[in-house]
């Protein structure tokens, strides 16, 4: 799998070089700043790209709006984001471009090499990946929305979509059975009006609506 690495901090580039390419990616490219992840784009075209979402210079924003870049040139490409900190407003930008081949996890969640490998699979794979904190941090934000319609097991069940889990992960995780989270999952569609005709598109649909109506206003 074809990969382009953008990370300023030359321990952790160095580091995900070496993880990946000892688990089966090929890294074509490995730089240090947004400008460098276009160019690494635009010559290799990798099915995934890896960013860090703040880069030199000004370490704000640079990584997300170069990834954001990237979406809308080169659609096909896998996005995994990694972030120090949550901050769940570039989720929800990353996001709302795309509702496939995505994630957004923490650092930290590097550590836990077997989780990291299977969400960069996952996502290179077309499906998404949101780190546990950062729907942590949305559902606390969230007030007054059509999630509000929902019970807390069709809370606890859109969340763990978010993160990216398939029906079955989900049931492994709350302990139920698969058919019983098809019928939440039903129900969360009915609920947030998200009609049969949208098809699988509805899954991503609904995270999207969880992230855009617990968003921070400006």
């Amino acid at each position: 799998m074809r990969t382009v690495i953008a990370e300023d901090s030359v321990l952790l580039r160095a580091g995900l070089t070496k993880l990946l390419e000892t688990t089966g990616f090929e890294v074509a490219a490995a730089v240090d700043d947004a400008a460098g992840l276009l160019a690494a784009v635009e010559r290799h075209r990798p099915e995934l790209v890896i960013a860090d979402v703040r880069m030199p210079p000004t370490f704000t924003d640079e990584g997300i709006r170069a990834a954001l870049v990237v979406r809308r040139q080169w659609p096909e490409v896998a996005i995994m984001v990694l972030s120090q900190y949550v901050e769940e407003r570039y989720a929800a930008d990353l996001l709302s471009t795309s509702t496939t081949g995505v994630g957004y996890l923490l650092k930290d969640r590097i550590a836990d090499v077997d989780i990291f490998l299977e969400s960069l699979r996952r996502v290179a794979a077309g499906g998404t990946a949101l780190d546990p904190e950062v729907v942590a941090q949305l559902l606390v934000r969230r007030q007054n929305t059509p999630l509000d319609r929902l019970t807390g097991r069709e809370r606890e069940v859109l969340g763990l979509m978010a993160e990216g889990r398939s029906n079955a992960g989900i049931a492994e995780k709350l302990v139920v059975s698969e058919s019983a989270v098809a019928k939440h999952i039903n129900s969360i569609f009915t609920k947030l009006d998200l009609p049969a005709s949208e098809g699988d598109h509805r899954r991503v649909l609904a995270v999207l609506r969880f992230l855009e109506s617990a968003s921070p206003t400006v």
